[in-house]
């Protein structure tokens, strides 16, 4: 029975992707779930509430860097597939302090993958057969896009602007490697700007609904023209499982969400949408609240992706508009105020977070 080890599965996306295997399929696409996190920042265990106490699921703490006690979870849980979500994420952390990016997004890669290797050359034929490992990265190690340039395809150059792009680039290769070398079943996804329930409030979306609901300045970077594709995460954690399932085994897909937006447009529109579920107490509306401050080094202009590839090898493609994403990721903030009270009690730096790209 298919056996997930899922890393990384208290952030954002990775817990999103156990709600969806533990309350979306059935039990013979996924049997069981191993979430692996190590708990840093962004690693937050209430993430996972309403799937904590399903019987298939189990959490246990832990570095991928730690090679052996990963083999040891690969070998005592019999996994059959293992998704590598656990990654240093942020741009402006990356900015600040760099080195905690390559050690957990490549070293940490590599000993993922070493680990997954010596497991997978211990396997019989129809083991070896079911197993995968699907590496979880962005579209940021392309680098950035002129307004006319037509977007990101799999064959794209890499071309990284940032210590936290150039460390998931290196991981990319790293990946590729693996399967060119030692004939590991691996498969790759580099998707757009995420969103949806239970990202942390240093990227983009998250931050402007909390500081609006506190009445706090509304930062936006530079000029707020730069463009990203925005990917509601519910249809990402399809794509992924899509991938899992039905990708061809070295290949890489890239997940968008065919939603092309200016940052500008962005907080306008979550602004308006906030005017009308939670008016101001104070009076007035949200978007007096925006305020434009000095844009970040290396600020890329433009992510788009073309995600054709996937569409045509797995029949996925995005469900939500952006519109309607925001909404139900905007009427989630708003219901789940004891989660962003405790989030907003964590000791973190808001002033120069969340103003970009993810």
């Amino acid at each position: 029975m298919p056996a997930l080890l899922v890393t990384g599965g208290a952030g954002f996306i990775g817990s999103n992707f156990i709600h969806y295997c533990l309350e979306t399929l059935s039990r013979d696409q996924v049997d069981r779930v191993i979430n692996l996190d190590k708990l840093t920042y962004s690693g937050n265990l209430e993430n996972l509430k309403g799937v904590d106490e399903d019987p298939r699921y189990d959490f246990i703490q832990g570095d991928i860097g730690d090679r052996a006690f990963i083999e040891e979870i690969l070998k005592r849980e019999k996994i059959t597939q293992v998704i590598n979500f656990a990654a240093e994420t942020h741009v402006d952390r990356s900015i600040d302090s760099p080195k905690p990016f390559f050690q957990t997004n490549v070293m940490g890669t590599i000993d993922l993958l070493e680990a997954c290797r010596t497991y997978y050359k211990r396997l019989n034929s129809v083991e070896k057969n079911d197993f995968r490992f699907l590496h979880i990265s962005t579209d940021e190690v392309f680098g950035s896009l002129s307004a006319t340039d037509p977007a990101f395809i799999e064959e794209s150059c890499f071309s990284p602007n940032s210590p936290y792009a150039a460390s998931k680039a290196s991981g990319d290769h790293i990946v590729r490697v693996y399967r060119e070398t030692y004939g590991l079943p691996v498969l790759k996804v580099n998707c757009s700007n995420n969103y949806g329930p239970y990202q942390f409030p240093e990227k983009l979306i998250p931050l402007m609904i909390l500081n609006a609901l506190e009445e706090k300045p509304l930062p936006v970077y530079g000029d707020g023209e730069n463009v990203r594709d925005w990917l509601y995460v519910e249809d990402h954690c399809e794509a992924i499982f899509a991938v899992l399932v039905k990708g061809r085994l070295g290949e890489a897909y890239n997940i968008g969400g065919l939603c092309e937006k200016k940052n500008n447009e962005v907080v306008d529109m979550l602004c308006s949408i906030l005017d009308e579920l939670r008016p101001r107490s104070k009076g007035g509306v949200y978007s007096e609240l925006i305020k434009y401050v000095k844009d970040r080094p290396g600020h890329d202009r433009r992510y788009a992706i073309n995600c054709d590839k996937i569409q045509k090898e797995t029949g996925w493609r995005p469900k939500h508009t952006f519109s309607d994403g925001l909404r139900k990721t905007i009427q989630w903030y708003l219901g789940n105020q004891i989660w962003c009270e405790h989030i907003a009690k964590r000791n973190y730096q808001r002033q120069r977070l969340g103003l970009g790209n993810d």
